[in-house]
């Protein structure tokens, strides 16, 4: 199941568009929570409106108050009315706005049903209700919703449309440059990272790998790319390819421009808690390099490590496929080193830690007096469990994956047209 969150500053506009669907008998709404009755169970958009005044009224300086939120099963999932209104209270309840009005709407204009939930993010008293870590705990929810109801897992259907889009090049079965095309032209679009060495540890999942080159032609510098396939062993096993053969997408410019476009997105300092946590416990459970890439991959995070000739390890990449972002070791910290891992695995030499990085910053936080959070119990709780950062969501697939087939962009278009209606009528 995949959880989309999104909030406005215009109540009337997100009423509306769920209240449309009703009118085209593609809508119903399915359950209430804290919103005035009316005799026949009948609502229009200034009735529902009437239930959340007074905590607008209240507000007092959120300006994105209205919130909206769609649940979306999987299109083969089989969901009644009776288990969409229990999610939704679930949801609402786990995600701190059980105790809100809300009206849970019920979609069937599309492939599959889904639901949608309008409410106000701003309490009785007119205090924004805290959206820390908001994705991490809806991610989180949506993952126990599915095992709950027995859904099918976000998680495995994102792996499984990784499998379709991108396939290893196989260079026994020829085509190469076809393969290797299939898979550079679209890569950047799905995947954060930020140098040269990032980009090729992630290219070697699919048994590429990039050199970059650099010369003068009649007085001038030239710069460029060039591609290999890669044999099973990870030896280049033909020709190379010039980026230009792909499209202005694999060229250098591009590519280096992509890096830049991450350098602050991808350093999320959540993200890179919930990593070090992950990988700092691998190496301390695990007795060698194939068990210690085992139990990460168990977690959706793919380990690259590169030696020299003489087996010493000189660099090590980590690629979570749920955030779609690739790291190498020394940006997460010393403690994901490439010395770090030489030492143990070649030298024996196991550095003892004797916390995890996420309740090392969790009791740094009490010890200071700080109030920590309900959103950030959540999280330490959900960084320390074996299914940490599991994703999903609409934000977890987020900006990196296509969204399930027969997505609603009908929303989006009904904004659209309503701030069109209020730049007219200001005419």
């Amino acid at each position: 199941m995949i959880a989309k969150i999104g909030r406005s500053s215009n109540l009337i506009g997100t009423l509306s568009y769920n209240n449309s669907k009703m009118e085209q008998d593609k809508g119903e709404i399915l359950m209430t929570n804290k919103i005035i009755e009316t005799a026949d169970r009948k609502y229009s958009v200034t009735q529902l409106a009437r239930s959340f005044e007074p905590y607008l009224l209240a507000n007092r300086k959120t300006e994105k108050h209205t919130l909206h939120i769609s649940l979306n099963p999987d299109p083969k999932d089989k969901v009644s009315d009776e288990q969409y209104q229990e999610m939704a209270q679930i949801y609402m309840d786990q995600m701190g706005y059980g105790d809100q009005p809300f009206v849970v709407f019920k979609h069937t204009d599309i492939d599959r049903s889904h639901i949608h939930i309008v409410s106000v993010a701003v309490d009785e008293n007119g205090k924004k209700i805290s959206d820390t870590y908001e994705k991490i705990r809806s991610m989180k929810i949506c993952r126990e919703l599915e095992k709950k109801f027995k859904l099918i897992s976000a998680t495995e259907k994102q792996g499984q449309q990784n499998h379709k889009i991108f396939q290893p090049v196989d260079y026994i079965h020829g085509n190469i440059k076809s393969q290797i095309g299939s898979v550079i032209k679209r890569l950047p679009s799905y995947y954060q990272f930020q140098s040269l060495g990032e980009y090729n540890a992630l290219l070697s999942l699919f048994n590429i790998t990039v050199e970059k080159v650099e010369g003068e032609l009649h007085g001038q510098l030239k710069r460029g790319l060039l591609y290999f396939p890669l044999d099973s062993q990870g030896k280049k096993a033909g020709n190379p390819f010039k980026a230009s053969l792909f499209g202005k997408n694999a060229g250098i410019n591009a590519i280096e421009n992509h890096f830049t476009g991450y350098i602050h997105k991808n350093n999320d300092p959540l993200l890179k808690q919930h990593l070090r946590t992950s990988i700092t416990e691998a190496l301390q459970s695990s007795k060698d390099e194939q068990v210690f890439k085992k139990k990460l991959k168990k977690e959706g995070i793919d380990t690259i490590v590169r030696k020299n000739e003489n087996g010493r390890i000189y660099g090590i990449t980590f690629i979570d496929q749920q955030s779609k972002t690739v790291w190498n070791g020394s940006r997460l910290g010393k403690e994901c080193s490439a010395n770090i891992f030489n030492d143990c695995w070649n030298n024996n030499i196991k550095k003892e830690i004797k916390e995890p990085f996420a309740q090392q910053q969790k009791k740094s936080r009490a010890d200071d007096g700080d109030s920590i959070t309900k959103g950030s119990e959540v999280l330490f709780d959900l960084v320390n469990r074996s299914n940490k950062y599991e994703n999903g969501l609409i934000e977890s697939i987020g900006g990196f994956l296509p969204l399930v087939s027969g997505e609603d962009h009908e929303e989006e278009n009904f904004a659209d047209r309503m701030k069109k209606k209020r730049r007219q009528i200001k005419k």
